[in-house]
């Protein structure tokens, strides 16, 4: 059964995620305050039984109608707009990881690193053990350090996928032909799941993500050893 900490964002574990989760607090504030307001006003039509029989304008009353959402609408277009920048800005990336969708898995190619590339595939319940994550787990799973700078790379080899860690503030679409690209930066160690977000075909539901944070010298010696 569901509850309300269901319904909460995953806790935030990039600055951008944190951005993103800022921005829906105060879309959300500015949402209830109008709902309330025009509760307010409903109920006391209900119950008004005044009229104005030779009231035919009220040029006063329609300014303020037109003005008030507009005002109301830049309060959320700007926050909008620069969460939007921030989302698309590439800012010196400290390393390149490009995700290739499949049916239904993903690749992955560490393109600063020579023959540094991996499938990564469901584990299947009979490979688990206690520590295992049923139908999260996978048996290659990222390895990326934190407070990086991180370009991912994003396409497909046959159908539509999207590649997606909802506590990094990330979805990307692996498009056919076309290379999509994002950035983001872990901000403290963990692991973090994702699956993939497009419909993709019977196993949709069975490609998963996972994304192992941990500090720069224990990422230096897991490149080390498999290079």
């Amino acid at each position: 059964m569901a509850t309300w900490s269901d319904l909460n964002f995953q806790d935030s574990a990039s600055p951008l995620m944190e951005q993103l989760i800022f921005f829906h607090d105060h879309t959300l504030l500015i949402l209830i305050m109008i709902t309330i307001l025009v509760g307010y006003l409903m109920i006391m039509l209900f119950f008004n039984f005044y009229t104005n029989r030779f009231h035919l304008s009220g040029q006063l009353i329609e300014i303020i109608w037109t003005i008030l959402p507009a005002i109301i609408l830049m309060f959320i277009a700007l926050p909008s707009l620069r969460l939007l920048y921030l989302l698309d800005e590439i800012y010196e990336p400290s390393i390149t990881l490009k995700s290739i969708g499949h049916q239904w898995y993903w690749s992955y190619e560490y393109s600063d690193f020579l023959n540094l590339e991996f499938d990564s595939y469901m584990k299947p319940i009979n490979e688990m053990n206690m520590e295992s994550f049923r139908l999260l787990d996978v048996d290659n799973r990222i390895i990326l350090p934190m407070k990086a700078q991180i370009r991912i790379l994003v396409t497909a080899t046959d159908v539509l996928h999207s590649w997606t860690i909802p506590a990094l503030g990330v979805k990307v679409d692996g498009t056919p032909g076309r290379l999509n690209q994002t950035n983001f930066m872990i901000n403290r160690p963990g692991l973090f799941f994702g699956q993939c977000s497009e419909i993709c075909g019977a196993n949709h539901s069975f490609m998963p993500i996972i994304i192992e944070s941990v500090n720069t010298p224990t990422f230096i010696k897991w490149i080390s050893s498999n290079n």
